[in-house]
Parts: structure tokens; sequence; C-alpha cells
């Protein structure tokens, strides 16, 4: 009885933190659905399908090089994606070119950096995948809590079909 009670709450916590899948999946889903609609505005809502778990959906301008929907920090939009650092005070994309490029692959790209932890202020680890909206200026991207996966490892995710 006593390892249901200590092993129930690690199995429940766990299931609050989305997935590398997941996020692999519903990134693909959130480019699917802006392709066919160009609405920014459901990306800009703490209510709806794309905050999940510990995660949430954020779009990137590639034409204009900005930051176009975030559900946490309305602040961002509009600003320069080089001039958005993590918490280590590096710019998350210091060459926009290059990580819109890589977005428009068929595999899309995973960035890591270092973020706060919704509700903290210390920064973590966080990896997050980027994938081009077809026929829009957006990258739809969302990320993980991870010290362990590699880059590597993560573009195998994304890579299958």
């Amino acid at each position: 009885m006593a390892f249901l009670i200590v092993a129930l709450p690690s199995v429940a916590l766990s299931q609050d933190k989305a997935t590398a899948q997941e996020v692999v999946a519903k990134v693909k889903e959130a480019a699917s659905a802006l392709s066919k609609t160009g609405d920014l505005t459901q990306f800009n809502q703490k209510q709806s399908p794309w905050v999940w778990q510990d995660t949430y959906m954020f779009v990137h301008d590639c034409d204009k090089k900005v930051n176009a929907a975030h559900p946490f920090k309305p602040e961002q939009i509009g600003q320069d994606l080089t001039s958005i650092k993590g918490t280590d005070g590096k710019s998350l994309y210091p060459d926009p070119e290059a990580f819109c490029n890589a977005a428009r692959k068929p595999s899309g790209v995973w960035v890591e950096y270092w973020w706060a932890k919704p509700g903290e202020k210390e920064g973590s680890r966080k990896v997050s995948y980027h994938l081009s909206a077809k026929g829009t200026p957006y990258v739809v991207a969302a990320g993980i809590y991870d010290d362990k996966a590699s880059i590597a490892e993560l573009s195998k995710l994304s890579n299958k079909k």
C-alpha cells in the first residue's frame, strides 16, 4: 500500500509532462490548421487546444522575422527574433534566416535553449520543435523541458512520417 501512495503521484506527474512525440504530432497538426486558416488568434489564447500539459504553441513570422503569437508572453508579439533571449542571456534565434530555412524543411527543426518553466524564474533546458505552416510566412513551435534528449535523437522523431 505504501508503494502505491508513493508511486501514484509520480505516475500522475509524468502524465502532466508533454513528450517529444506529442510535441511533434501537435506541431504538425497546428501547422496544418494554420496553413488552412491563417488565423493566429487561436495561438494567443491560454485556453485553447494548443496549450496542453506543461507546454504550448507559439508562432513566428519568417517574412518579418518576428514573434507572431504567444499565449503566455503577449509582450513578445512583434518582437524581433534576434532579441528573444533565454534565461542565460543568449539569443534563441541569432540567425533568423538560417532558422527559418531550417523550419521550412519537411522535417522542421529543433532548437535548444534555456527558458523558465511556467511559474518559475530559473531557467531550465528546453528543446522546441519548429515547423513551417505551408503557404504562410509562419513557423509553429512547441517544446519540452528535458535535460537529456539530444537534438539528434529528437530530429529522428520529427523525420518520421
